[in-house]
């Protein structure tokens, strides 16, 4: 089953942030708490959303979908940017990972937003395969940029130059 989050399913959200953290060999740069996570998708202005997939039987929250809007100005409506999908490995083939795409797909079409873009690391390729057998288009000719850190702090100090 798919279903918006709740707050009850803060901490097991959190888990799979650092699941996924770990899988992707990054779990020293997580530093994600429950009170953050909480704040983002359920405080007085929440700007992240959140999908998660229920295991079979009893097992709970198995998987989860957190995501924001984008917008293009180029279309001229927003877009969802799906930050984090990640399934538990043990409940991985069930159609856990499709359900939940499908979901945020349902989300963009009813609101007329018009994509759902998402990043994976090149070397992840079971999560690469997957995608494309879904119909999504990898974006090779974008290269993705990020400032952060000293880099982030250095700028900053610019801005009133």
């Amino acid at each position: 089953m798919i279903r918006r989050a709740t707050p009850a399913d803060i901490p097991a959200l959190v888990e799979l942030v650092y699941d996924l953290a770990d899988y992707e060999k990054l779990r020293e740069e997580c530093t994600l708490t429950a009170q953050q996570l909480e704040t983002a998708l359920f405080g007085p202005n929440p700007a992240v959303f959140a999908h998660v997939a229920e295991g079979p039987g009893e097992m709970g929250v198995a998987g989860c979908a957190i995501w924001f809007l984008n917008y293009s100005t180029w279309t001229g409506v927003h877009g969802i940017y799906l930050e984090d999908l990640f399934v538990k490995p043990e409940t991985r083939g069930l159609g856990l990972g499709r359900d939940l795409l499908a979901a945020l797909a349902r989300e963009a079409v009813e609101q007329g937003y018009s994509r759902v873009d998402w990043s994976v690391l090149d070397w992840n390729t079971p999560s690469i395969d997957f995608y494309k057998a879904l119909g999504a288009v990898a974006q090779d000719e974008w290269t993705g940029f990020r400032l952060a850190g000293h880099a982030l702090s250095r700028l900053a100090a610019h801005a009133d130059d």
